[in-house]
Order: C-alpha cells, then structure tokens, then sequence
C-alpha cells in the first residue's frame, strides 16, 4: 500500500463516517474503493466491518457524553439483530451479492417512501421496554440478516422502522441505530476474521477517518436542525443507491 493510497483510505473514511451516522450508506464509498485498491469482494466485505465498528464507538460515546443514550433499550433491539447478523454474515460466505441487488432496490424504494411521507404523530410517552412489539423484535431480525450479509444501506432500514413505529424524532432514531449497529456488528466482523476475510491495516486507515466523521455527524445529529438534516441526507443518500445499482 502507498501513502497515497492510505491517504485515500483515510479522507473516504471520514466522508462514510459523517454519511452513516448522520444518516447511512458510507460504504457505498468504501466498498468500491476497497475493491479498486485490490481486495476481493467477499475480503473488502469483511475489511469495511472494522471501520464500521470502530466509528459507531466513536458515536456511541459522543452520544452518551451528549446526555443522549437508551442503552437498556437499544441492548434489547441488539438481541434479535445479533442473531440475524450472525445468519447474514454466513450467508455473504455462501452466496454471490448480485442475488440481493433486485431486493435491495425494492428495500430502498420503499424506505424513500416511507422517510418522505408526511411525519408521524410522535408518541410522547416515556421510551420504556412496553413500547418495544413483537413485531419491532421481528424486524430488528430482518435488518440484522440483511446488514450481517451486506452492509450497504442497512442503517436506513432501522431509521425507517424505528421512526415508523416507535414514533420518535429522527435525532432519537439515530442515537438507537448506531448502537444497535455497533452490538450486530462485533459478532459479524468476528465471523469474518475467523474466515480470513479482513485486512486489519486497510480497516484501521478507513477507521481513522470514519472515527472523526462520526464525531461531527453527533454534533450535526444534536444540533437544533438536526432531524432536518438526516431527513434530506437520508432521502439523498436513497436516490444515489438506486442509481448505482441500476446503472451498475
């Protein structure tokens, strides 16, 4: 690897940390270059989970210093995203990508949808363990397959759910994403280092710059405009995986 190379690695890393815990997608910027820089699909797959965990630590501290955490909540909606994270990461191992593209673009249609429709009434009421349903558990599973399989765009489904039905703002929704992300995440990047398919100095570069980003998107996220921005950076973001994936 060159320095220039690293460099690179470091300055997308700050751009995906900034876009995925402001909104999600980030790795639509670093799955491509880690493969343009040589690593193999399934290796750039794996290698992308080591900046992915490291900026959602980033995240969560920034969080909590900011008074903003529901750690007993979010561990509860970990649970059932863990064990479909663990069954995803298997998968990825099993399976070509492209069987997921055409969902993928179905998911994203809809999650565009669903984030610009008009706001739900939110619910007042004290976040307690009540609020979280069955069927909320149940989709926690989902997202966790499909996040544990590829990561891209998986943080707009658990904005998207958790807006719809927890009724909360989207400042609240990020503060649960990203830990929940954090949580699924550790025993799906630990699948992938046991097969091999992580390059710890390509992950470690991109973390660098990906823990920075995700120290200014919490600042962005708590600031008085904050669901404004995930609102527009989330539909933005939406548009622009839709296209790449149609084009190819």
């Amino acid at each position: 690897m060159t320095l220039y190379e690293g460099l690179v690695l470091v300055a997308f890393g700050g751009v995906a940390g900034f876009v995925n815990v402001l909104s999600a997608g980030g790795s639509m910027l670093t799955l491509p270059l880690l493969m343009f820089l040589g690593l193999p699909p399934q290796v750039a797959n794996g290698t992308n989970r080591v900046s992915i965990v490291l900026q959602s630590v980033a995240a969560v501290g920034s969080f909590r210093r900011a008074g903003a955490s529901h750690i007993g909540l979010s561990l509860r909606l970990s649970i059932p995203a863990v064990v479909g994270a663990l069954l995803g990461a298997w998968l990825a191992m099993q399976v070509s990508d492209a069987l997921f593209e055409g969902i993928l673009i179905a998911v994203m249609v809809g999650c565009s949808v669903a984030m610009l429709l008009p706001r739900p009434h939110v619910d007042t009421r004290p976040l307690t363990p009540e609020r979280l349903t069955p069927t909320l558990y149940l989709a926690m599973f989902g997202i966790g397959v499909y996040g544990g399989f590829i990561q891209v765009g998986v943080g707009i489904l658990f904005m998207t759910v958790l807006y719809r039905m927890l009724r909360i703002d989207l400042a609240q929704v990020n503060v649960f994403k990203v830990f929940i992300i954090l949580i699924y995440m550790l025993p799906a990047l630990a699948l992938f280092v046991y097969h091999d398919q992580v390059r710890w100095g390509y992950g470690l570069l991109l973390a660098a710059g990906s823990m920075v980003g995700a120290w200014l998107a919490v600042k962005v996220n708590m600031g008085p405009r904050g669901a404004v921005w995930i609102k527009w950076l989330t539909a933005a973001v939406i548009v622009a995986i839709i296209l790449r994936l149609l084009l190819g």
